[in-house]
């Protein structure tokens, strides 16, 4: 039995944290049940997945850890503090009584995803009064051809989902640095959106803040309020703010510059950052926040991918050590420097290297990641061909363990979504038969296959996972399927993926975002200082 810590104690902490005591919060349910009730700084780190979020989300292995489920007789957070002790994290607790203990003791417990951020792009539009269009007024400005430019300051992948008609892909953290070739005549108007409210306000905000002399303005809940104001949205494009000329990477330097300044970020020498990657008392994230195509073609050596968009957009789906150091890494500085500023606001210690990719050693390809546990996680494999071949045979039941919106966007026929976390419950339905295990890249079926083999099943895994079946170009089909688990991460299902009830959802979530700072208030954590670059 793990040793337990209570709400109030947790909550003593968590306030602690500001005088320099490291502390990560793991929540180990599935994402849709984390997204339905949780603590502010808690990360999701559902324990079907623990072995590959945990080594990235708390790097240092003897920082305190407290993992939590929902309490009421659930076993997940002593079942995740077992496993994360045998992994070498040395200081795990469990939260007494889970997240009804933490409701029992009064505490605010919130909804949805990536709270921190959003609630802080809410208090940003409240103390800095970042000026917003309708979708309406977009639409009649649209029409009456006034000149502006409208960019999307979301990742290119969601870009691509649906964008405003005529939109540019910018994502937040590259506005600065490729706006002003777009907008070069101060007369042109530049409205930033995104899928909602968050990137939409710190994308505009950051234009404002850079002292660009254009009217900046951003789409007042963005697509969501373009489509529940009737409008169609295009799908299926990929046009993207091209990069800057040299005049303009010249400008938006200096831009990015004087944010840094104002915001009290620090330049880091590469040999400081190897003491400070050094140091087994202290957690130090290094994040790489360019393209992903640039990250991949070269980056620092050690260093994670996080676009600086997601990075500020999702800083607990990155960091979960509260009190962590951050160091921010491009080529040039600008994007880096306006990263960091904003991380900084939020309550981070973050700075940026000195010189970027030119200081340290370098290497290429994406960010894999590290994977705890998975040396001695094999088991016997089958090829693709053959397990098509077992299929037609009906000698197999084939569990997938991706994420349920991966699994609705493409699957093996036949296949059946299964969360690992359930095994013990989830096989006893099944009828008698060998278990074959797949999911995206066929790493998380290595971890879970030995588990299913303890439950007394004959399991297999799919060799290379749904990535080598692909890759035979093999049968392959869309859509939920007979799922053998209810599916519990639907926090994924965005609400404009949603097969049905679309604008009820998007009306729930723009609400929900709305009400944030009211929580955020009531709570007491969070350690937000919002700046007024324009009172400098």
């Amino acid at each position: 039995m793990s040793h337990k810590i209570s709400a109030s104690r947790l909550k003593d902490r968590i306030a602690a944290v500001a005088s320099g005591r490291e502390l990560a919060i793991l929540d180990v349910r599935e994402e849709g049940v984390y997204a339905e009730g949780h603590l502010l700084f808690a990360s999701t780190c559902p324990l079907s997945r623990l072995e590959l979020l945990a080594p990235s989300l708390v790097p240092r292995r003897d920082v305190a850890v407290v993992v939590m489920d929902g309490g009421a007789g659930e076993d997940l957070a002593e079942r995740a503090a077992t496993r994360l002790t045998a992994l070498g994290w040395s200081d795990v607790a469990v939260l007494e009584n889970g997240l009804a203990g933490w409701r029992e003791a009064g505490f605010e417990v919130f909804g949805g995803m990536n709270v921190p951020s959003k609630a802080f792009g809410e208090l940003v539009e409240l103390r800095l009064g970042t000026p917003h269009v309708t979708a309406h007024q977009l639409r009649i400005m649209m029409d009456r051809g006034d000149d502006l430019v409208v960019l999307d300051s979301r990742p290119m992948d969601e870009f691509r989902m649906m964008n405003i008609p005529g939109a540019l892909d910018c994502p937040v953290s590259e506005l600065v640095y490729r706006v002003r070739d777009l907008a070069p005549d101060a007369d042109r108007t530049v409205v930033v959106n995104c899928a909602g409210r968050t990137r939409s306000i710190l994308g505009a905000q950051s234009l404002i803040n850079a002292g660009v002399p254009n009217r900046v303005v951003a789409l007042e809940d963005g697509t969501m309020g373009w489509h529940l104001a009737g409008y169609e949205l295009e799908r299926n494009q990929s046009r993207m703010a091209p990069a800057p000329s040299p005049e303009a990477l010249q400008i938006a330097a200096g831009r990015a510059a004087r944010i840094a300044e104002r915001a009290g970020v620090r330049e880091v020498e590469y040999a400081e950052l190897n003491q400070w990657r050094a140091d087994t008392g202290r957690t130090t994230y290094v994040f790489d926040v360019r393209l992903p195509e640039e990250y991949e073609a070269g980056h620092l050596a050690g260093s994670r991918h996080a676009i600086g968009v997601q990075l500020t957009q999702k800083t607990d789906a990155f960091m979960a050590t509260l009190g962590a150091r951050v160091v921010v890494v491009d080529d040039d500085g600008v994007r880096a420097r306006l990263a960091a500023a904003w991380l900084r606001q939020m309550g981070w210690d973050a700075s940026v290297l000195a010189g970027g990719l030119s200081e340290g050693p370098t290497a290429s390809g994406p960010d894999r990641g590290d994977v705890a546990g998975l040396d001695g996680a094999t088991r016997e494999s089958v090829a693709p061909r053959m397990l098509a071949v077992s299929q037609m045979r009906g000698r197999v039941h084939l569990l997938d363990l991706s994420r349920s919106l991966t699994f609705a966007r493409g699957h093996i026929p036949g296949a059946r979504f299964a969360i690992r976390s359930r095994f013990a419950d989830s096989l006893s339905r099944l009828a008698p038969g060998d278990i074959v295990l797949t999911c995206e890249d066929g790493t998380l079926s290595r971890l879970a296959a030995p588990e299913v083999a303890a439950l007394g099943r004959n399991v297999k895994v799919l060799a290379g996972g749904n990535a080598a079946w692909r890759r035979e170009k093999l049968p392959w089909e869309t859509g939920r399927g007979d799922p053998l688990d209810e599916l519990e991460d639907e926090a994924f299902w965005r609400p404009y993926e949603r097969a049905s009830g679309q604008e009820e959802a998007m009306h729930r979530y723009l609400s929900w975002e709305k009400g944030l700072i009211g929580q955020i208030e009531r709570d007491g954590d969070a350690r937000f200082e919002v700046i007024d670059f324009s009172a400098v």
